[in-house]
C-alpha cells in the first residue's frame, strides 16, 4: 500500500478554516517595535508579542478557549488582555511582561471585580482608566493610579472609555444618558479636577463619539466621529478654545475609522463605500485628501507609525487577509500553510421598498455546467450595525465549493450606506431586513440564477434573529434555515443578556419589554414558529452572554411540541469560537444538515 492509500485529503474549505490567522499588530507609543498582536497557535487564536525589528512572534496566552481582546502599554513593557470564563465575556483584565512565556507573570494589577469591559485606556504614567459593565450599576469608569482607585463615572445608561490625552489630563467617554445607546453623546473629563471640558450632543438619532486625542503631548485635541450630515463624518474638538473643525474628504461613503499621524499633522482615515473599505491619508496643511493602500477589497484596520509608514490588514473575497505596509510588503504572516483563495463578488443592486438593495453575490467559478438555477444560501450578516464586505470568508468561500450560489444583502440597518438606511429598521425591527432580504433572493430566482425550491436562509447572531424571523414570516421562500447564536425569543433574550445589549435593544425598540411589549412580540420569532414550515438547525454556545442559551431553549421546546423538523448543536464556548477545531465541526454539521434536507 502507498503512503497515500487510505488517506482522505483535507478538503479545500477546511484548509481554509484552518490556516492561520493574525491581526493587524497594535504597538506602544514608547517603544514602536514592541507590538501586541492575535494570531493562532495550533489552530487556537491566542495574544502574541511581536518585535517589529526582528519579526519574533511569541505567544503570551494559552487557554483553552483562546484569548482575542488584548493591548499593550506606551512603554512597552506590558501587555493586557482580558480574561474571562469560557466566552462568556465577564471577567477582569490582566497584565503580563511583554516577551514573557504562556502563564509567567501573569497578575491582576486593578483588583476590581469582574464585569462586563467598557473600555480601558493606559497612560504612560503607569495611570489606568478602565470601564465596567454589569446588571446590578449599569456602566461604571474607574481610575486606577499608584494602587488607588478613584471613580470618575457611574450612570445606569449604556456609556464606555473612549481615550486618554497623551499627558493624562483629558478622558473622552461616549455615553447614552439620553437613553439611546445607538446614538450616543460625548463628554470630556479633566482628570485632574473632576471638571466636565466638553459635552457635544447633536440631538436625537445623531451620535457623537471620541476616536482618539492628538498624539502629541500638549496638543488638546480630540479627533470626533459625528453625523450631523446623515452620515458618519470627522470634527477635530480643540479642547482649550473650543473650536470644532470639521473634515471633509470629498470622497463618497462614510468614516468608519481614523486615526492621527504621529505627528499630529494629518490623519489617515477608512471609509466605507458599497461594501468596499480603503484608506486615505488626509493633509491638515494644504486640506488635501489622498487614497493610499489597495484599491479595492477591505482594509480591515490601520495604524500609523512614527516614520510616516502606514501598517494594514487587507483581504478580498478571493483572497485571504494580509498584514502589510504601504509599499506593499507582507509585515507579518499568520503560522502554517496560507488559505486557498476563492472567487471575487459581483455587486447586485435590487430595487426594495425601502430604496435601493446592495448585495454581494458569489458564484461557482464553473457555473456554465451545472444546467440550470443553482442552490441558493442568503448569508445575513450580524449587528445588524455591521455590513457585508469585499472581503475573505471562508464560510461562504465553503458554499461556494459546494456547488451553490451565495448572496450577503446588506439590507436596511446596515453600515456604509448613511445613517438613514442604518436606522431605518425602527420602523419595524426584523420585517425591514427581511423585506430586503426577500427582493434580492426573488431578483436572483427573476434572473435564473436561483432555484426557488432550494433557498438557504442563513446567518449568525443578528443574522440568526433574521433567520428564524424569516422562517416564520415568510414560510413559503425558504427550504432550509439555519441559525448561529440567533435571538429566538425576544423577551426570554433581554431578561438574560448582558447589560450593554439591554440598552441596545431598549434605544432599537423605544423601551424595555414591559414598555412596549406589542413590539418585542412582532419581533420575535417565537411569535412565528408555529409558522415554520421549513428544516431548521440551530447552533448555540452555552456561555454565550449576547443569545443567551434559555431563550434559545424556549423555541427550540415549540418546535419539538409540534413535531417541526429541526437540529441544534450546542457547543461549550460564548457568541462564536475562537478554535479552528470548532469552527470546522460546526461547518461539517451546517453541510451534512443541508446534504440531507434540502430537496
Amino acid at each position: 500500500m502507498s503512503e497515500t492509500e487510505g488517506v482522505t485529503a483535507t478538503p479545500v474549505w477546511e484548509k481554509r478554516f484552518r490556516a492561520g490567522r493574525v491581526g493587524l499588530p497594535e504597538w506602544a507609543e514608547e517603544a514602536p517595535q514592541r507590538c501586541v498582536v492575535e494570531a493562532t497557535v495550533g489552530g487556537v487564536l491566542e495574544v502574541h508579542s511581536f518585535d517589529a525589528g526582528t519579526g519574533a512572534l511569541h505567544r503570551l496566552t494559552d487557554r483553552p478557549e483562546g484569548t482575542s481582546s488584548a493591548t499593550i502599554d506606551p512603554a512597552g513593557e506590558f501587555v493586557w488582555w482580558f480574561d474571562d470564563t469560557a466566552g462568556d465575556e465577564y471577567g477582569v483584565w490582566r497584565r503580563q511582561p511583554f516577551g514573557s512565556a504562556p502563564g509567567e507573570g501573569v497578575e491582576d494589577p486593578l483588583g476590581l471585580p469582574p464585569a462586563y469591559p467598557a473600555g480601558l485606556a493606559l497612560g504612560r504614567s503607569g495611570l489606568v482608566v478602565v470601564g465596567s459593565q454589569d446588571d446590578e450599576y449599569g456602566t461604571r469608569i474607574d481610575v486606577v493610579a499608584d494602587g488607588a482607585t478613584r471613580r470618575v463615572y457611574e450612570h445606569r445608561e449604556d456609556a464606555w472609555a473612549g481615550d486618554l490625552s497623551p499627558d493624562e489630563r483629558f478622558l473622552a467617554i461616549a455615553h447614552s444618558e439620553h437613553g439611546d445607546s445607538r446614538h450616543p453623546d460625548l463628554r470630556v473629563l479633566d482628570l485632574t479636577d473632576g471638571s466636565v471640558v466638553a459635552e457635544l450632543s447633536d440631538g436625537s438619532g445623531k451620535g457623537v463619539s471620541p476616536l482618539g486625542f492628538s498624539p502629541v503631548r500638549g496638543d488638546a485635541r480630540l479627533l470626533v466621529e459625528h453625523e450631523r450630515a446623515g452620515r458618519p463624518e470627522l470634527l477635530v474638538l480643540d479642547l482649550l478654545t473650543g473650536r470644532e473643525v470639521p473634515i471633509a474628504l470629498g470622497v463618497p461613503g462614510e468614516v468608519a475609522g481614523a486615526e492621527w499621524l504621529r505627528d499630529a499633522t494629518g490623519l489617515v482615515v477608512l471609509v466605507d463605500h458599497e461594501a468596499r473599505t480603503l484608506a486615505h491619508r488626509v493633509d491638515f496643511a494644504t486640506g488635501g485628501v489622498q487614497r493610499i493602500g489597495p484599491a479595492t477589497g477591505t482594509v480591515g484596520g490601520a495604524t500609523t507609525r512614527p516614520d510616516g509608514d502606514v501598517w494594514l490588514s487587507w483581504s478580498s473575497s478571493a483572497r485571504p487577509w494580509v498584514v502589510g505596509n504601504l509599499a506593499g510588503e507582507v509585515l507579518l504572516r499568520a503560522p502554517g500553510e496560507p488559505a486557498p483563495p476563492s472567487v471575487e463578488v459581483r455587486d447586485v443592486w435590487v430595487e426594495g421598498e425601502g430604496g435601493r438593495v446592495h448585495a454581494l453575490l458569489r458564484l461557482p467559478a464553473d457555473t456554465t455546467s451545472t444546467g440550470g438555477p443553482l442552490p441558493l444560501v442568503v448569508e445575513v450578516h450580524g449587528g445588524p450595525t455591521a455590513h457585508d464586505a469585499d472581503s475573505f470568508r471562508p464560510y461562504c468561500a465553503t458554499w461556494v465549493d459546494e456547488g451553490f450560489a451565495v448572496v450577503q444583502v446588506n439590507y436596511r440597518g446596515s453600515t456604509g450606506y448613511g445613517s438613514a438606511w442604518r436606522d431605518a429598521i425602527e420602523a419595524r425591527v426584523g420585517h425591514v431586513e427581511l423585506a430586503d432580504v426577500a427582493a434580492v433572493a426573488d431578483h436572483l430566482v427573476a434572473i435564473g440564477v436561483a432555484d426557488p425550491a432550494r433557498l438557504v436562509l442563513a446567518g449568525a447572531s443578528w443574522g440568526g434573529f433574521l433567520t428564524l424571523l424569516g422562517l416564520g414570516t415568510q414560510p413559503e421562500r425558504w427550504a432550509l434555515g439555519l441559525a448561529g447564536v440567533p435571538v429566538a425569543d425576544y423577551v426570554a433574550a433581554y431578561e438574560d443578556e448582558m447589560e450593554g445589549l439591554k440598552a441596545f435593544d431598549r434605544s432599537l425598540f423605544g423601551g424595555s419589554p414591559e414598555q412596549v411589549p406589542e413590539k418585542y412580540a412582532d419581533s420575535s420569532p417565537i411569535t412565528y414558529v408555529d409558522a415554520v414550515r421549513a428544516p431548521v438547525l440551530v447552533l448555540a454556545g452555552r456561555n454565550d452572554p449576547r443569545c443567551p442559551i434559555r431563550q434559545i431553549d424556549n423555541y427550540l421546546g415549540r418546535l419539538d411540541a409540534r413535531g417541526a423538523v429541526h437540529e441544534v448543536y450546542r457547543y461549550d464556548a460564548g457568541h462564536g469560537s475562537l478554535l479552528d477545531d470548532e469552527r470546522v465541526r460546526q461547518m461539517r454539521v451546517e453541510l451534512d444538515f443541508v446534504r440531507r434536507h434540502l430537496p
